[in-house]
């Protein structure tokens, strides 16, 4: 008889888990309370890299780009959803070249075609950076960004045709538990059982915990914002278009959404949002609106990416603001894990703005835990040992990851 599991989110994570066990024989539901990518999925800057600050995600994220490259050999389609333009990480001071040394040695280590560019060698290769901002970077060719709707879209559909059943508007609204575990999730949409089930609802995941019975984890919905600028002046489409996501000193942070229009985000003090909409998704304050006028910090990102590459000042102007939510862990990593309080249900969340890139390693990491029935040690990516006790549900929070943006 086929083992059944119940997947509540139909994001990237959820998509892409939903494949992973219908490819592995399991008979597969897959909840979702609006629609397929209603979340921050279709909110997301979705850049995807390798250049984070700790072995095990270095090497799952060299796995997640090597899935994404592999896409429609894996899940189908004709699109493939990454662009390889690369990470630009811009240095500005002693300090962050010298941490940024010992970092490249780390990925370096883990295989990552990863390199420091002193001064001259960033200019050289990166002509558009104004000198004196910085005082050099590093850069991975490999990285670069994805087309999530192709991501989300097409893996919901591969799962289907392997046999899952995806439910839309299906809120989950009450549980059944018999002896300590879940047996059945309740939804306008009918009533569902499992074997085993699995959170992937991410900021939405703490209000879900409460109706599981699941342990209340720290995750922070945080709102977060992009703009889009308008090209113009000196930089021709051809070249904005070949441009890697960057990431200036100040850690305001850029990539081409086309030929004609960067995409623009940076980080800010928000306080949680704990109750939030999913029409709270697209509410934007006045202070990130890029109507307000230049006090507004879609002006002030703007700027502080100009003062690294002045051929953005040129630009014609900022013609939009987007806005989703970040499900955000102190440590900055995700829970991926058994949920201590209900045995048959596994966490997926808190990715922290990263869940767009660790989805397939997510997908990956989820298997793992389905298979064995309980946490683990590592997962094999990439013909190695990848150590996943940092994302335990019940770990201590210690090292945090270093490389937000």
């Amino acid at each position: 008889m086929k083992q059944r599991a119940v997947i509540v989110g139909a994001g990237i994570t959820g998509t892409l888990v939903a494949h992973a066990l219908a490819t592995r024989g399991w008979e597969v539901v897959l909840l979702e309370a609006e629609h397929v990518g209603a979340g921050s999925s279709s909110r997301t800057a979705a850049g995807i890299r390798q250049q984070f600050s700790t072995p095990g995600t270095v090497r799952g994220m060299r796995f997640s780009v090597d899935y994404y490259r592999r896409f429609t050999e894996i899940v189908g389609g004709t699109e493939s959803p990454i662009a390889q333009n690369g990470y630009l990480f811009l240095l500005g001071t002693d300090e962050e070249v010298q941490a940024a040394r010992a970092r490249v040695r780390m990925q370096q280590g883990c295989g990552l075609d990863v390199a420091l560019l002193d001064q001259a060698a960033l200019i050289e290769q990166f002509p558009w950076v104004d000198r004196h901002a910085v005082l050099g970077g590093t850069w991975c060719p490999s990285d670069g960004f994805l087309y999530p709707a192709t991501v989300y879209n097409e893996a919901a559909a591969a799962a289907q045709r392997l046999g899952a059943t995806l439910v839309q508007r299906a809120p989950v609204t009450g549980a059944e538990h018999a002896g300590g575990r879940l047996t059945a999730l309740l939804t306008p949409r009918g009533r569902f059982e499992g074997d085993l089930f699995f959170d992937a609802t991410n900021a939405w995941s703490p209000r879900l915990a409460q109706v599981l019975g699941a342990t209340e984890l720290p995750i922070a919905p945080l709102k977060r914002y992009l703009w889009f600028a308008e090209r113009a002046g000196s930089l021709s489409g051809a070249e904005m278009q070949q441009m890697p996501l960057i990431i200036a000193p100040s850690g305001a942070y850029c990539r081409p959404e086309n030929a004609d229009s960067l995409l623009m985000g940076w980080a800010h003090a928000a306080r949680p949002e704990p109750d939030f909409t999913y029409e709270d998704q697209d509410r934007i304050e006045p202070k990130y609106f890029h109507k307000t006028g230049t006090d507004s910090a879609a002006f002030e990102a703007w700027a502080t990416l100009a003062e690294a590459v002045p051929a953005f000042g040129e630009f014609a102007g900022i013609t939009a603001t987007t806005s989703g939510y970040y499900g955000t862990t102190p440590d900055h990593n995700p829970y991926l894990g058994y949920d201590p309080a209900v045995p048959n249900l596994v966490r997926l969340v808190g990715f922290s703005g990263h869940g767009a890139m660790f989805g397939p390693f997510t997908a990956l990491v989820a298997t793992a835990l389905a298979e064995a029935g309980r946490d683990v040690d590592h997962v094999t990516a990439l013909g190695e040992p990848v150590p996943v006790g940092a994302f335990r549900v019940d770990r201590e929070i210690g090292h945090a990851e270093t490389l937000v943006i």
